[in-house]
């Protein structure tokens, strides 16, 4: 009897170490999770490889955040200052005086002429002599063409006095320009002659 089960006893272990021996060399099987991409090239519908989708960065508008030092502290840009603009005089304090000729142009044009360069250069003279004095030019044309042409007109042929003037030393701050066009005729005749006088830049003056 005790032999019996002694053989049972051997027969079983051997049997047990067998099974252990067959689990030990199978592969061990687990569950593998695919990791999530991480800035690998990505697939596209075509089944190639893309390029990689990368997330844009902000770049931080420059001014609006911390300073350079990174203290936290916003840079502020100054707003520019705009110059008080300067208040000029009315037409109607200035007065004419004898010694400032008016000098014409020829029909739709505003170039001096060599004649009248020389009367502004009398002019400048006496404008430089009698620095205290402001100066006005008022541009005029005859009654050709609409008003709104010969008010331009006007303000060119004011303009380019005003430039000869400068040419010549006159303070340019000194200096304001107007246009009446046709508003303010010299003659009302209504001949080439009459014409010619309306065709000017008249010179008003007053004391600062």
């Amino acid at each position: 009897m005790q032999s019996r089960c002694t053989t049972v006893t051997i027969a079983s272990l051997l049997l047990f170490g067998v099974l252990l021996t067959g689990c030990a060399k199978r592969p061990a099987t687990t569950a593998a999770t695919a990791p999530a991409p991480t800035g690998a090239a990505a697939t596209t519908p075509g089944g190639g490889a893309g390029p990689a989708m990368t997330q844009p960065t902000t770049a931080a508008p420059s001014g609006g955040g911390a300073g350079a030092g990174g203290g936290g502290t916003s840079a502020t840009t100054p707003a520019p200052t705009t110059a008080a603009p300067v208040a000029r005089p009315a037409p109607q304090e200035f007065r004419p005086d004898p010694a400032l000729r008016d000098v014409y142009f020829d029909f739709d044009k505003y170039d001096i002429r060599p004649a009248d360069a020389k009367a502004l250069d009398s002019n400048a003279s006496w404008l430089k002599s009698n620095a205290s004095h402001l100066i006005l030019i008022e541009g005029h044309c005859d009654e050709r063409g609409t008003n709104e042409y010969n008010l331009a007109l006007g303000e060119r042929r004011a303009k380019s006095t005003m430039n000869y003037l400068v040419s010549q030393g006159v303070q340019a701050s000194r200096i304001t320009i107007i246009s009446y066009g046709e508003e303010r005729p010299a003659c009302s005749e209504k001949s080439e002659e009459c014409w010619a006088k309306n065709r000017r830049a008249h010179f008003l003056v007053k004391p600062r």
